[in-house]
């Protein structure tokens, strides 16, 4: 099994698994120790490469216990300290962990739910652990970008100076991504300000900034279709017919077994894909690329819609867009097992980002079986 299928598998387990579990111990037991062994390829059985429970007195405090040191050379590399699943992960629940890393020679801390983890190093003061981590990580919503900084944790790859000298740049680069997207989610005064300077030649008052803040969150999200759409044209082509090729343009039908019985009819001549429908579309396309490849995700116009679908399925519906009505639009997601629409109104097809947790989550649901690779540059 590859690293990648490794995460997948795990990812897999948790979605399937994660409602049972009750406890800090089934938390390990499910979802941490396979993480230790399937994904980093350690022996959990084996006291030279995973001690669980290691006692390290630190000054008054004895008899505590870290949850699991992961050993090189008789050494300890990596402390891990756990938490229940869906807990949420702080500074009070690392304190063990600042101890600890100050009487062994890690210089590698992890802190996990089992879902969640937070890496930590020492690079702002030696033997001292570092107050912020260095790397996070959501295992059911995973940054493919980090899958290899993950990997040099692995008993295979594991490089100490690789993985110190990366901290600082990944700890920043996290942390101002956390920022954006914060950002861009909801929009702080002193965002909007920082907008409003440049663009307006008046004074910025509270009025103006509260004016301004539905301005900057449409642009915002106008200038991201626009990149994930040129993007999109240079990776498929910028001809039309490029384009064109790459999905399936035939008419939608409902979702239906007795409809999936009949031939594929003819086109039909009154239908007809709009510009629109198109950046609609690559916007779908898009957000879907995070949990499939992009050529999985194909459309299907008809009169009254136009479809989105995984693997050209009309079982598997990933959206459906209404985008021709004279004053109402919307867009269509299917959030539940028996695949019920759920309507969203929208303004413009920029409006589709609105949505992009219920379409991933819909794709992982018709996806979870075939664990999908992840890819590892």
């Amino acid at each position: 099994m590859s690293f990648a299928d490794g995460l997948n598998a795990l990812a897999a387990k948790i979605r399937d698994k994660k409602g049972g579990i009750e406890t800090e111990e089934a938390t390990k037991n499910a979802f941490i120790m396979p993480f230790i062994s399937s994904v980093l390829g350690y022996d959990v059985f084996d006291p030279s490469e995973v001690v669980p429970e290691l006692v390290a007195d630190v000054g008054v405090k004895k008899g505590e216990k870290i949850d699991y040191a992961i050993m090189q050379n008789g050494a300890v590399q990596i402390l891990i300290e756990c938490k229940k699943i869906g807990e949420p992960l702080n500074l009070a629940h690392a304190a063990q962990l600042f101890r600890y890393f100050a009487v062994t020679s890690a210089r590698i801390a992890i802190l996990t739910n089992g879902q969640v983890y937070q890496v930590y190093t020492d690079g702002d003061a030696p033997n001292r652990m570092d107050e912020k981590p260095f790397l996070v990580f959501d295992l059911l919503d995973l940054d493919r970008t980090v899958v290899p900084e993950i990997q040099k944790l692995s008993k295979e790859s594991f490089d100490l100076d690789s993985v110190v000298s990366a901290a600082e740049e990944l700890k920043y680069i996290g942390l101002i991504k956390r920022i954006l997207a914060n950002e861009i989610k909801e929009p702080s005064d002193d965002w909007i300000r920082y907008f409003v300077a440049r663009a307006y030649d008046g004074k910025a008052t509270q009025k103006v900034v509260d004016q301004f803040r539905g301005l900057v969150d449409k642009a915002t999200a106008q200038y991201i279709a626009d990149q994930v759409n040129d993007r999109l044209k240079s990776a498929l082509g910028d001809e039309a017919g490029h384009v064109e090729s790459a999905v399936r343009a035939t008419p939608a039908e409902p979702v239906d077994v007795e409809v999936q019985r009949k031939p594929v009819a003819t086109p039909d001549p009154d239908i007809v894909t709009t510009e629109e429908e198109l950046d609609g579309f690559n916007i779908v396309r898009a957000i879907a690329v995070s949990e499939v490849a992009a050529e999985r995700i194909v459309y299907r116009d008809a009169k009254s819609y136009f479809a989105v679908l995984l693997d050209d399925n009309n079982r598997k519906p990933v959206i459906r867009l209404h985008l021709n009505g004279k004053s109402v639009r919307f867009v269509t997601t299917f959030e539940d097992a028996n695949k019920t629409g759920v309507r969203h109104d929208i303004e413009t097809v920029v409006d589709i980002y609105k949505v992009a947790d219920q379409i991933r989550a819909t794709i992982r649901s018709y996806n979870i079986d075939s664990a999908a690779p992840i890819a590892v540059s």
